[in-house]
Order: structure tokens, then sequence, then C-alpha cells
């Protein structure tokens, strides 16, 4: 099976109900074809790493079963709604975000007969410390240290016919997510190789042309700069040598690049983390501990620490067809007036 393959039927691949050994087999072979595929001529390949991808997919169940369920998602909820009020500025902005999704609108457009989708709506999220106003007790006091939330950025990606297909996606799309960290890692690893043996080769020609130059040339003058350079070219050689025996001679490349899948796989905790958070935020997003105007607003907080470290708020959301606004097409009598 190709890598592009894996893709045409990306629900299946990630059961979060049960690690069935169906489950395993076919998360092992996905991990090493987009991995690299040569992995498998490595002696008890599938066997090696089902262990690790077991862990993998272990860590990802116990995440994904604490997602809170999904929350309907429309303009008309916003005002009722203090999770809505704080992701989204305007009752408005929640139909532009739905509709710059490509993903539920092909969705749509796929199943007639479906009235409501599944998605996760995901967000930049940003926390701020600032100085405001707070009333304690009877009294407002100024210049009082405060936490704001800033929610931007939505993003309606993953989108399904219902929960159980939507949280399988989200399964699959960490799964992969990781997968991506490891071979982040090998090709950081080959780059450090190919470096050094690139290294290696030029010390290499340097020392041999000083060493068929020979001790006479050197011996006209009263200091000896060659043997001098030759000393520290023969000590960095060495030093190169130990750093590649370090990383693995060519032909345990292969050996390497399992070692770093299984390695991020049997830690995944290393490259992602998901929080459920329940903050309490008045009107305007500044987070309120104790009395005032305030509302509990839930969500969850993904951590990226790989390679390109980030964090995104999201939420599992429901959404009816009729939220999903018309397609904006060009008005090119009403443009051409203009010209």
């Amino acid at each position: 099976m190709g890598i592009l393959d894996w893709f045409k039927n990306r629900p299946a691949q990630f059961d979060p109900d049960r690690v069935s050994e169906d489950t395993l087999r076919k998360a092992t072979e996905k991990a090493i074809t987009l991995t690299n595929p040569r992995l498998q001529v490595l002696p008890s390949c599938h066997k090696r790493l089902a262990p690790a991808v077991g862990t993998t997919i272990q860590f990802l169940r116990e995440n994904i079963g604490k997602l809170p369920p999904a929350k309907p998602l429309s303009a008309a909820c916003w005002a009722s709604d203090p999770a809505l009020r704080a992701f989204f500025v305007t009752h408005t902005d929640v139909g532009v975000a739905l509709g710059r999704s490509e993903n539920l609108r092909t969705l749509f457009d796929k199943f007639q007969d479906l009235e409501e989708a599944f998605l996760v709506l995901g967000m930049a999220y940003n926390e701020q410390r600032i100085f405001g106003m707070a009333l304690q007790g009877d009294m407002v006091q100024r210049d009082v240290a405060q936490v704001s939330l800033g929610f931007s950025d939505h993003r309606t990606h993953l989108c399904s016919r219902d929960e159980s297909r939507l949280r399988r996606l989200i399964g699959t799309a960490a799964f992969e997510y990781l997968l991506a960290q490891a071979l982040s890692d090998i090709v950081a690893e080959r780059a450090e190789r190919a470096d050094l043996e690139g290294n290696r080769a030029l010390l290499g020609a340097r020392l041999r042309l000083l060493q068929q130059q020979g001790p006479g040339f050197g011996s006209i003058f009263a200091a000896t700069p060659e043997h001098a350079e030759q000393s520290v070219l023969e000590a960095e050689l060495l030093k190169n040598e130990r750093s590649l025996a370090d990383i693995g001679v060519a032909e345990t490349a292969l050996e390497m690049e399992l070692e770093c899948l299984k390695t991020v796989l049997q830690h995944p905790e290393r490259y992602l983390q998901i929080e459920q958070r329940t903050v309490r935020l008045n009107t305007i997003n500044v987070v309120v501990e104790n009395g005032g105007e305030a509302a509990d607003v839930v969500f969850s907080l993904a951590d990226f620490k790989g390679s390109q470290p980030r964090q995104r708020a999201f939420v599992l959301a429901r959404v009816v067809r009729d939220e999903l606004p018309p397609v904006r097409r060009i008005d090119f009598d009403e443009a051409a007036r203009y010209l």
C-alpha cells in the first residue's frame, strides 16, 4: 500500500474505542509506510515497532475519550452561549468561520440528506498578562494584574457525519502528527550524517595533500606549519570519525530510523499534550477568579511540542446545514459598472 492510499479512507485507520489486532497491524503498517517503506527489510520490523504503536494508540484513546461532547455551533446560540461569545467577537463571525470551510461544504454536498454535521473548531490561543480594574469587595481597584484570553484564526478542517467518526478522525490526525515528528527527527539525523560525511571527505583530502608534500619542504624554514596543521587536521578527522560512529555508519541508517520512530511512538506525551480547560471569563475574556459577572468556558488545549511548537484551542461542535452560508460568487455585471 502506497503513501497516498492511507489518505483515501482515513477514518478507518484509528479506532478510539478498542485496540484490536487489526487496528494495531494497520497502524504499524501506516507508521512504516509514511516514514520509510524500506524499514520493512529490517528483521522483525513490525514486531519491534508494534509495542510503541500500541503505546501511542492507548495515549490517544485516553485523551480523545476525555474530550467533552460536541456543542451546538450557530449564530443563534452566540448570545446565550458564554463559550461562543468568548470564541467569536460577534455572532456574524460564526457564519464567516463556517463559510471558509471547504471540507464542511464538501461533506454537505456529498451527503444531500445530511442535516447535521460534526466538526472540530480549532483556534489560535493567546494568553496575555494585562493590568485592569477589578472589584475588591465594594471597592474598585485599578492596575490589578489580570489574565486575558484571546481566540482567533478559526478553522474547521476536520468534519464528519457523526461524532464517533469525528473522534476517529482526530485520532488519525494526531497519529499522523506524531509520525511527522518522527520523520522530522530522522531528517535531522540524516542531515547531520551528511554534514559529517562531507566534512570527513574535505578533511581527508586536505590531509592527503599535506602528507604528499612530505616533511622535507617544511624543513627549509625554521618553523614547520605543515606539521602543525597536519596534527590539527588529524585531530579534527578523528573527532569527525567518532561523531559518525555515534550516529552509525550508512549500513545502520535504517536501524537508526526505526529507533527514531520507536522513540517518538513510545513517548507521544513528549510531542503532544491535550489539556481540558475550564476558565471563568467575563464579557471581555478576562479571567475572573472569584465572584463578579462571569461564566465558565470549557475548551480543550492542544500543546504541540514538536519541531514547530504551538498551541491550539479547540472544541467539538455540531452544526446544521442551514448554518452554512451560501457560496459567495463574483457578480461580474456589478463589477463591470466600476470599470
